[in-house]
């Protein structure tokens, strides 16, 4: 079999490796299920294309035995779903069923959404296992293994995931060196198709000297980003036209000086004890405000799983992103990762991506298992890749992970942040917040008053007072996005004192 062939004479043993371990899924679903009880869903995307190829090279080891694959092309017989959509692309239709002719496959067309057509279809037909193109990674991947029982309110059927564990470049490399035909969508740029309203090519991809023209999808240097394409639906229920910026992210607010809020937390049991001063937190502020966020909170949180996932899950729903640096690493005190999985309601699963720049990074020189130091929170991580890092920073949809250690270290992940959101749409880049400080002499209890008017009078402003030790001088801080607004509430503040009562400082 032309498939089993190609990936036995190729050099790629981590190809091989995969190949052997999904087509061992196959036939082990085989063997539980007659040829009549399975199914396979197929929508015309890479992944699927993939599992296609797969599952012709399973069924024929299994019915033929590993040495003997050769039968005839036209001899699959297992049942193929095509859900078909009015929003999906010309070229996906017209390549399922140019795919389904060249194949011989048995193909039921669906014209109803996944769950209803699939209620009518086990209505039908005596199917109990389904094999589908699932990657961790992918939205609906969470939680699932090679064999999952379907969710609960579903038609009940086994859900087959034979490329679980594929990445994207295990599925590109299985393209091309077993020489298959794909939708020629992935040749113009796109890297994840969804529907014609919610699919633009990745920019990622665009050639930088023409806005039109992009690689193809297999040249995307991080595969973390091939869902880069994918716009938001402003109406789940609807394909409606929308608005699409250049990467296809709805942005989250147009407005130039929309408000967007970071929570950073620490997590270390030696700042909470005091044995180290803490100076990341009071950095990732600056920065984060720098670029025209708001900090809510910074918090530092005990080294237990438990704790961590306390504070991520509270900070997560209530600002737009979340920082947290400490506690990452092979040590018996790094569990940031475990406490943001358990966080999100997700598991520590191996990426062999990651494992991979831990190899290069670490090399022989680990005293731990570094299998264990590559697992990430599944189906949420995406990997922010960029040269000047020999270890990619983690983000998990709006926390980012910061391995920094120290200043100097996180004041070059915060420099590579902020290069990779130019190119991507990472953080929303806002008008950055001005500050002007005054001194004076005047006791607390002389400008409580004037003070407390002064902010319901600019209330876009925030005023705030400190002293540098307890009989210095009083520092009032102004701070905010307009410099004229700054000005205008200093000279409101000396207008209600004796002149020279408050003094500008530098």
């Amino acid at each position: 079999m032309e498939i089993d062939r190609a990936i036995r004479e190729c050099d790629d043993r981590r190809l091989q490796t995969k190949y052997n371990n999904a087509t061992y899924v196959i036939q082990r679903a085989l063997a539980l299920y007659s040829i009549e009880e399975v199914a396979f869903s197929f929508n015309g995307g890479k992944d699927s294309t993939v599992l296609l190829h797969l599952l012709r090279a399973g069924y024929f080891l299994h019915k033929e035995g590993q040495n003997s694959a050769n039968g005839d092309l036209k001899d699959f017989p297992i049942r193929t779903i095509y859900f078909e959509s009015p929003c999906a692309f010309p070229e996906i239709n017209s390549f399922t069923y140019d795919t389904a002719a060249t194949y011989g496959l048995q193909i039921d067309t669906i014209r109803l959404d996944f769950k209803s057509g699939l209620e009518a279809l086990l209505k039908e037909m005596p199917i109990r296992a389904i094999f589908l193109g699932v990657r961790i990674g992918d939205p609906t991947a969470v939680g699932q293994e090679q064999f999952s029982p379907s969710s609960p309110g579903w038609p009940p059927f086994m859900r087959v995931n034979p490329i679980l564990d594929w990445s994207y470049r295990d599925v590109w490399a299985f393209l091309l060196i077993c020489k298959v035909n794909y939708c020629r969508l992935y040749d113009q740029g796109y890297t994840s198709i969804g529907s014609i309203y919610d699919t633009v090519p990745n920019s990622l991809l665009c050639i930088s000297n023409s806005s039109n023209k992009f690689k193809p999808a297999y040249l995307l240097a991080d595969g973390r980003l091939e869902r880069a394409g994918r716009v938001k639906k402003l109406s789940s229920s609807t394909c409606g036209q929308l608005p699409v910026d250049s990467n296809g992210l709805t942005s989250l607010d147009m407005h130039k000086n929309s408000m967007l809020t970071a929570s950073i937390i620490g997590v270390g049991d030696e700042i909470l004890f005091g044995i180290v001063e803490d100076q990341l937190g009071p950095y990732v502020c600056r920065k984060l405000h720098s670029v025209g966020w708001s900090v809510l909170q910074l918090s530092v949180a005990h080294n237990n799983i438990d704790s961590v996932a306390e504070e991520v899950e509270r900070q997560k729903s209530t600002t737009d992103m979340v920082f947290i640096y400490g506690g990452v690493g092979p040590l018996h005190s790094d569990v940031t990762l475990a406490g943001i999985a358990k966080a999100f309601g997700v598991r520590l699963a191996p990426d062999e991506e990651f494992e991979e720049y831990l190899r290069q990074t670490i090399g022989d020189q680990s005293t731990g298992d570094r299998n264990e130091m590559a697992q990430i929170p599944e189906g949420i991580t995406e990997l922010l890749h960029h040269e000047e890092l020999s270890v990619p920073l983690i983000k998990c949809q709006n926390v980012i992970v910061l391995s920094a250690t120290n200043v100097l270290e996180l004041e070059k992940q915060w420099d590579c942040l902020m290069e990779l959101t130019k190119s991507s749409n990472l953080l929303k880049l806002l008008d950055p917040y001005v500050s002007k400080n005054v001194t004076t002499n005047l006791l607390d209890t002389e400008v409580a008053e004037p003070l407390s008017k002064l902010c319901l009078e600019f209330p876009d402003l925030y005023i705030g007072c400190y002293r540098k030790a307890r009989y210095g001088s009083l520092i009032v801080s102004f701070r905010g996005k307009d410099q004229t607004r700054i000005e205008s509430a200093i000279k409101a503040l000396q207008k209600k004192f004796q002149p020279g009562a408050f003094m500008e400082m530098n």
